[in-house]
């Protein structure tokens, strides 16, 4: 198993997690709490093969993928957790899984002949779309479209300076580790500093 592999995998449970949570949140029973995490966990990265052409998408066939879902809707069912504590849980979830996904997202676009720019967006999408159904199904307004929330501007940031890194002489893992990083920094400041983009 590449590191690749790894970090989408970490990326997958993070957000079928985050999945599970928002359907405790909207008081789903255990099948929309099923939908809501797989739908959170694959919902972007679906998009982006769809987009790009790979077939069948990246979680057809996989039975990792399933019991990754299937684990994540269990520890979330266990954690009995205030609602202040339940709010900062999923948003740091969300936040980890953000940030894993973007990179796991540039990387499999780079490794199909994707460029650049391109690979970068994708990356986005993978990061973001997931989230952004997931938020549609509950009837909530998507962290993506809300004011005051540097949603998949962090991405962006953290995608390009991935992308730079890699002409570096930084390894392939610090260049990964660093950017989630910087993604995960760049959500949790935007949020505390309720910082936003300008309006048109």
């Amino acid at each position: 198993m590449t590191l690749l592999d790894l970090t989408t995998y970490a990326g997958t449970f993070v957000f079928a997690i985050t999945g599970a949570f928002k359907a405790r949140a909207s008081k789903m029973d255990i099948f929309g709490a099923s939908v809501l995490a797989f739908a959170t966990a694959y919902g972007g990265g679906t998009l982006r093969d769809l987009l790009i052409g790979i077939r069948p998408v990246n979680w057809i066939n996989d039975n990792i993928a399933l019991l990754i879902v299937v684990i994540s809707i269990i520890v979330a069912a266990l954690f009995k957790l205030s609602s202040s504590q339940f709010r900062k849980v999923l948003f740091f979830t969300d936040a980890m899984g953000l940030g894993l996904f973007t990179i796991a997202g540039i990387e499999k676009s780079l490794q199909l002949g994707i460029n650049n720019i391109y690979s970068v967006i994708m990356g986005v999408i993978t990061a973001t779309f997931g989230g952004l159904l997931a938020d549609i199904l509950c009837n909530a307004v998507p962290n993506l479209l809300k004011r005051g929330e540097l949603y998949a501007t962090a991405c962006a940031i953290g995608g390009i300076v991935y992308i730079f890194l890699k002409r570096t002489t930084f390894n392939y893992e610090t260049n990964i580790v660093g950017c989630v990083i910087i993604i995960i920094a760049i959500r949790i400041y935007s949020k505390r500093k309720r910082l936003s983009l300008p309006e048109i």
